[in-house]
């Protein structure tokens, strides 16, 4: 672990990216997590943003962002973050590689998961077996076996949470997209990976098992679907960002894009709609420019006490 980051950046779309143009600038030490291709935008073109003519590819465009953040000094560390803790200065952010890194504030730009399509017996069976969040429910299933759907981060730290908490961990992906020495920890843990496509959730008033498109039944009591990378409501939730009270679906922020927590800024589709490039990029902007007016403060006052 290294001198602490003024500014730790979770996402590479165009919320973070902006964010980190800012923040560099403004000569804060910064530091951007994630990968670009995982951006909602990498695979979209855009047509609608100010002085963009005609049809744009996504991935250009955030490859031009990414390239515009490093060379104002903002390094890009291409993985996925899996877990934030408070510390005393600021913040410890765990990676999926399990490397440990510290900054005085944090831009929360994670976008969102959009789901196309659900299992049969999700919806039925949400509540009742069928959970989102391993942080938040798997205390729920401890000894019992469960299933665990997605091919990321989030779902291999899922897995290896419950490893410790249940009897038995099926690790259902079909194709598994994590660092090698995450796929390591997980043989040895004694996850089973199975590489095959769920289809259906069964169980009337609970989770009673798994159908596989093979045919084959797991008999498990609760699935966890972590799909990607950890999203905004694990990683926000467990640090005590508080989340919109209607929906508890979007991270709650004030026009300076702070949330209830000091110190940690959010921006772009976490917030919640319009899901749009110019309003991600707007709110990366005054996140950006205000976690690093935050660190400089943060600074001061470190020195002060030295």
């Amino acid at each position: 672990m290294s001198e602490i980051y003024d500014v730790a950046i979770i996402g590479s779309g165009p919320a973070g990216l902006q964010a980190a143009i800012h923040t560099a600038r403004r000569k804060a030490r910064t530091i951007v997590f994630g990968k670009i291709e995982k951006s909602a935008l990498y695979r979209a073109h855009v047509e609608n943003y100010f002085g963009v003519p005609g049809k744009k590819d996504g991935k250009e465009i955030l490859e031009i962002g990414l390239n515009q953040a490093q060379n104002f000094g903002a390094e890009h560390h291409p993985f996925d973050v899996v877990k934030l803790e408070l510390t005393e200065k600021g913040f410890r952010i765990e990676t999926e590689r399990a490397e440990i890194f510290e900054a005085l504030t944090i831009v929360i730009a994670t976008g969102v998961a959009r789901r196309k399509t659900r299992l049969k017996g999700e919806k039925e069976l949400l509540g009742k077996g069928v959970s989102y969040c391993v942080d938040c429910d798997g205390f729920f299933f401890r000894g019992l076996p469960v299933a665990v759907i997605g091919s990321g981060s989030a779902a291999a730290h899922g897995a290896l949470t419950l490893k410790k908490i249940t009897s038995e961990v099926f690790l259902v992906s079909p194709k598994l997209d994590v660092p090698e020495e995450l796929k390591r920890e997980l043989e040895e843990s004694g996850v089973e990976i199975i590489s095959a496509k769920p289809v259906e959730i069964l169980g009337e008033n609970e989770v009673e098992g798994l159908l596989l498109e093979d045919g084959r039944k797991l008999a498990v009591k609760g699935v966890f679907i972590e799909e990607g990378a950890k999203g905004a409501l694990q990683l926000a939730t467990v640090l005590g960002v508080a989340l919109d009270p209607e929906n508890m679906t979007y991270i709650q922020v004030d026009r300076e894009q702070r949330t209830n927590l000091p110190g940690v800024f959010a921006a772009g589709d976490v917030c919640g709609p319009p899901f749009q490039v110019a309003k991600a990029v707007g709110e990366g902007c005054i996140a950006g420019l205000k976690a690093a007016e935050e660190a400089g403060k943060r600074r001061r006052e470190m020195k002060d006490e030295a």
